[in-house]
């Protein structure tokens, strides 16, 4: 007989860490597979436990988790189960014939990564010909009969394009969009002038907003991720329901599941810090029910649950209901979470009191996995001359609102 279910519903599952991309914000490296990936079997025994645990859906990612030979397996299996099934993928190489096969077992939803036009993304994901071939696949699963969605990361590179990438997959006839902040984990650790400086969120939630009304015009969900946000004007247009943000859900709602069993609250969750044990070692339920690092946000609203605050978080108003935002993005930047920098209140706060925060690196990533270095917050006068060299520096004359009249899109 089937349980009653646990509190999480929603499980992210990275099938593989292999990669036929080279992505440079990639939070997990990707490129090989690890070395003790869960057998078929395995694999369709964490199915069953999930559907046991009480999940509902899942979101199958990688590294490219249809590089796995027996991915359509699980997906068959978890479709079986009762579960609805996503797919997450970077895109390269996916051809008509595989999308009528991903349909065929039960894949319900396509999200396809689009991060700039077209020397951008080639850029950011490391292959010449990967925007192209991104469109393409939209192009085989919308002809499959598959919901096709995107994502896409924002920092230095792609922020300013963000209005033409909106009319590419508008034209592509994608269904929404999710947008996330590139965050120094992995490989965009390695690269710490691509990331946006806090100052630069008071041109960035403008364009935002802007986008937002577009997706509004064009019936396009327009998804904050979650680390985007939190409690500036434009919250409630951004976030999907008009709602607002009530804190880390990790381990509250969702699951995050490694391709060598290991679970968390939070795919994007460093694992050394945040694992809460293997299925390999104990059951799924077992894990859910009793790890710490899966409960530590419980008390959801209490001044118990925004104790691990520190920094700006720990005096802010919203700091009960809030905890410091996306706990992802703190513990990258700071080897711990609770204080969150990329605050779209917190920024505007700053500028009211005449100051800007800037993250300065200092020390690097060693070059592993989910790794991340360390960042210190410089405060300094609003209106400081910005450091000299930084030519990356995103403003709002940066952004390119005018698209070309012919998209150089497929499909």
């Amino acid at each position: 007989m089937k349980q009653s279910p646990l509190r999480t519903t929603y499980a992210v599952w990275e099938l593989t860490l292999a990669c036929n991309l080279a992505c440079a914000h990639c939070g997990s490296r990707a490129g090989d597979s690890r070395s003790a990936e869960l057998s078929t079997e395995e694999a369709l025994d964490l199915v069953r436990q999930m559907a046991d645990a009480g999940i509902e859906e899942v979101t199958l990612i990688g590294g490219e988790a249809y590089l796995r030979p027996d991915w359509l397996t699980v997906v068959r299996a978890i479709r079986k189960a009762g579960m609805s099934c996503s797919l997450t993928t970077g895109g390269y190489g996916i051809s008509a014939s595989a999308a009528r096969d991903m349909r065929a077992a039960g894949l319900q939803q396509v999200s396809v990564s689009i991060d700039g036009r077209q020397a951008t993304h080639d850029r950011l994901r490391g292959r010449p010909g990967s925007w192209s071939a991104c469109f393409r696949t939209l192009h085989h699963l919308r002809e499959a009969g598959l919901p096709v969605t995107c994502n896409t990361q924002i920092n230095r590179l792609s922020a300013p394009e963000l209005p033409l990438i909106y009319s590419d997959i508008r034209a592509a006839g994608c269904r929404a969009w999710q947008l996330a902040m590139t965050v120094p984990m992995g490989r965009a650790a390695d690269w710490p002038e691509l990331l946006l400086q806090p100052p630069e969120l008071l041109d960035l939630f403008p364009l935002l907003n802007e986008l937002a009304a577009w997706a509004e015009r064009d019936r396009i969900l327009l998804y904050a991720g979650n680390n985007i946000g939190y409690y500036g004007p434009f919250e409630r247009r951004l976030r999907a329901g008009g709602a607002i943000w009530e804190g880390c859900q990790a381990g509250v709602n969702t699951l995050g599941i490694e391709a060598d069993g290991a679970i968390k609250g939070c795919p994007s969750l460093p694992t050394a810090a945040y694992s809460g044990g293997n299925i390999r070692q104990r059951s799924l339920r077992q894990i859910l029910s009793s790890a710490p690092e899966l409960n530590m946000n419980s008390g959801q609203g209490t001044a118990e649950a925004a104790s691990h605050l520190w920094g700006f978080c720990a005096s802010c108003d919203y700091a009960a209901l809030c905890r410091g935002g996306c706990s992802w993005t703190a513990h990258v930047f700071f080897g711990r979470r609770g204080n969150n920098p990329y605050c779209h209140h917190r920024a505007l706060a700053q500028q009211r009191a005449g100051r800007r925060e800037r993250l300065v690196l200092e020390q690097r990533a060693p070059g592993a996995p989910f790794d991340h270095g360390h960042f210190a917050i410089v405060e300094e006068p609003y209106g400081a001359p910005w450091p000299d060299g930084d030519a990356m520096r995103f403003r709002a004359e940066s952004i390119r609102w005018n698209a070309p009249a012919e998209l150089n899109v497929i499909g």
